[in-house]
């Protein structure tokens, strides 16, 4: 499955994918490190990539999530990560979304593209109802992406997630089907 435009593309991600991951990963460490979970040392090599990977492709065999690379078309080069992940069935139909864009492609519309992409994908091929994010209040360019693709405000859930070492506070933001 692969989703396009004239400037990105979306795909799930492949064991073949994970030496790039890791660049993305390592060129954008300090850059990212404010807005995600404190991982061990291990999982910035090679073989915690492929491990994130296969848990991914074994997350997809078994529907609960959906690991998504952001490639420019040309130089044909992994920019960026989405992530449908925990996903609820039965009369639930909900999923959480992540992702993430390295510094440099930052600001140029690819973030709100690949979203957008992995949301129709979410929709159409998945049938799910609900898809939800979460969102640091601080971090005004993920909460600009999630508004673009109209997802809508919920509300603010104190201490939710723990980011770098710290429990943070969250906006909450959903879109449905009916949206």
């Amino acid at each position: 499955m692969r989703y396009e435009n004239e400037a990105i593309y979306v795909r799930l991600l492949e064991l073949g994918d994970a030496e790039s991951l890791l660049s993305l990963r390592l060129r954008n460490h300090e850059f990212l490190k404010p807005f995600e979970p404190t991982r061990p040392s291990e999982y910035f090599t090679l073989e915690g990539q492929q491990l994130d990977i296969e848990q991914g492709v074994r997350g997809a065999e078994a529907d609960q999530s959906y690991i998504f690379g952001v490639f420019l078309s040309e130089p044909n080069e992994l920019i960026g990560r989405v992530a449908l992940t925990g996903i609820a069935r039965g009369p639930f139909q909900n999923v959480n979304l992540g992702y993430l864009m390295g510094q440099a492609h930052n600001g140029k519309g690819y973030t709100t593209a690949a979203v957008r992409m992995v949301v129709t994908f979410a929709f159409t091929e998945l049938n799910l109802h609900r898809i939800q994010a979460g969102v640091m209040p601080r971090n005004t360019a993920s909460k600009r992406v999630l508004e673009k693709v109209g997802f809508r405000n919920e509300g603010l859930a104190i201490k939710y997630l723990r980011i770098n070492s710290q429990w943070e506070d969250h906006i909450l933001y959903a879109l449905t089907q009916e949206d």
